[in-house]
């Protein structure tokens, strides 16, 4: 058979946790040309993004249609199936989220969606690269400033939930206290749900405010800061592969990835440099 008329049946789990021993949370990256799902449910929401062809969904008595850039959500209990609506197939991006994940920020009980198939391209591409950074490198403190986040989001925007308060008093105190915490926990750091218990708050508030203060989550912080005691040791003559452990990230990869993104060159690179200059 030729490569055009293969079969595309593509699966691959990724288990992330939010935070430091936190609960696990399941994302699935799929394509699939022929396979359907026989009917079933989750106990958790289904989110997915469509992110090539169309699936049909059977859903509330009826059927839903999904194409790239629609954001699918399931909702806990539902009976559904899903499947490809056309020849070509569909591929998505899913994520499996407890409630209570969709509840941190909004008022009014567990959210319901009245429209599973929702329009939204801002948080289309927020969730497809939260999805596929996690997926890459499935970091707690990441994950865990990222998703619930994003989930809030979601449930203000386009379920019967309403927002909560988004003003949070103090909140360059409580970034202080975050990044105190973080720098001083830098190679295992602690969750933002315990940082949030300790200063009295919800994880959303922690988030609100410490994005109030600094402009940015506190996983991009942290990364920044081990960033730059990076430079020191690599400036010291150590190779990047010691460098990411020590300063904990979770490989070379890592390390590389926020090198680039914070200084716009490779560990090595910088390595290299800065050596060739003592010389």
């Amino acid at each position: 058979m030729g490569a055009e008329g293969r079969v595309r049946e593509q699966t691959r789990w990724t288990r992330a946790r939010l935070g430091r021993s936190g609960p696990p949370l399941d994302l699935l990256t799929a394509h699939f040309d022929q396979h359907v799902y026989a009917p079933h449910a989750h106990d958790e929401f289904t989110i997915g993004v469509t992110v090539g062809g169309s699936e049909v969904i059977a859903y509330r008595g009826g059927h839903i249609h999904s194409y790239p850039g629609s954001i699918v959500v399931l909702e806990p209990g539902e009976m559904h199936t899903g499947g490809p609506a056309a020849t070509d197939g569909y591929a998505y991006q899913a994520l499996y989220a407890e409630p209570s994940l969709l509840t941190d920020g909004t008022l009014g009980g567990l959210p319901h969606f009245k429209d599973p198939v929702l329009h939204d391209p801002e948080l289309v591409a927020a969730l497809r690269a939260a999805h596929t950074d996690i997926s890459t490198c499935p970091d707690p403190l990441e994950a865990e400033s990222r998703l619930p986040w994003l989930l809030t989001a979601l449930a203000r925007r386009h379920s019967t939930a309403r927002a909560g308060t988004d003003t949070v008093a103090g909140a360059h105190h409580i970034a202080r206290a975050v990044r105190d915490r973080l720098a001083g926990e830098l190679l295992d750091p602690p969750s933002l749900a315990a940082l949030a218990t300790d200063l009295g708050l919800s994880r959303y508030q922690l988030l609100r405010a410490f994005r109030t203060a600094t402009g940015i989550p506190p996983y991009a912080w942290l990364a920044q800061h081990r960033v730059a005691k990076a430079r020191g040791l690599l400036a010291s003559g150590l190779r990047p592969a010691e460098v990411a452990g020590l300063v904990g990230f979770a490989d070379q990869a890592h390390l590389t990835r926020w090198f680039r993104r914070v200084l716009g060159v490779t560990p090595a690179a910088y390595r290299n440099s800065v050596q060739d200059a003592a010389g």
